[in-house]
């Protein structure tokens, strides 16, 4: 075989190479990171997933390649290796970043809004159903048959009086 030949047949492999590397690197701090027992590496899974990255907005700390990120999931790790639970790692997450590192804000001042205004659309959705509802239920008991002859009479009389 010629030198082309093997330059062709590796231009394959040379072109997966990348993103083979890329799609491991997704896994990479998990992977690399030991832990001291299996619960503890699933708490860090959970922890890691429930925690927003403050840079990226809307994507995980897991996910994230941020250096906040990197920074949050190596302090959550460390938190756990000292033996704190989920709700001191997410207090201490809180205390440093704000509630809004968290997916699921607690109730507060701030927050009540957020959870009000979808209650009250559906009130509102809901009552204006029943009104609706109610004001047909009404104008059709109101009308009797004969009132509803003499309006198809007037109307077919309009429509026999146009040219």
């Amino acid at each position: 075989m010629n030198k082309w030949m093997t330059a062709l047949m590796l231009l394959p492999a040379l072109l997966l190479a990348p993103s083979l590397l890329a799609a491991n690197s997704a896994d990479t701090p998990q992977a690399m990171t030991e832990f001291d027992s299996a619960t503890q590496q699933a708490l860090y899974k959970e922890l890691t997933h429930e925690l927003r990255c403050p840079k990226c907005q809307n994507q995980n700390i897991a996910d994230s390649h941020a250096v906040v990120a990197v920074d949050m999931r190596n302090k959550t790790l460390e938190l756990l290796k000292q033996g704190k639970n989920k709700d001191d790692v997410l207090a201490y997450m809180k205390s440093r970043y704000g509630d809004f590192v968290h997916y699921q804000p607690p109730v507060n001042r701030s927050t009540l809004v957020l959870w009000a205004v979808p209650v009250v659309m559906l009130l509102v959705l809901l009552l204006s159903v029943f009104w609706r509802r109610r004001g047909r239920t009404n104008d059709s008991a109101a009308q009797t048959p004969d009132a509803a002859e003499q309006q198809l009479d007037q109307l077919i009389a309009q429509y026999r009086r146009k040219p």
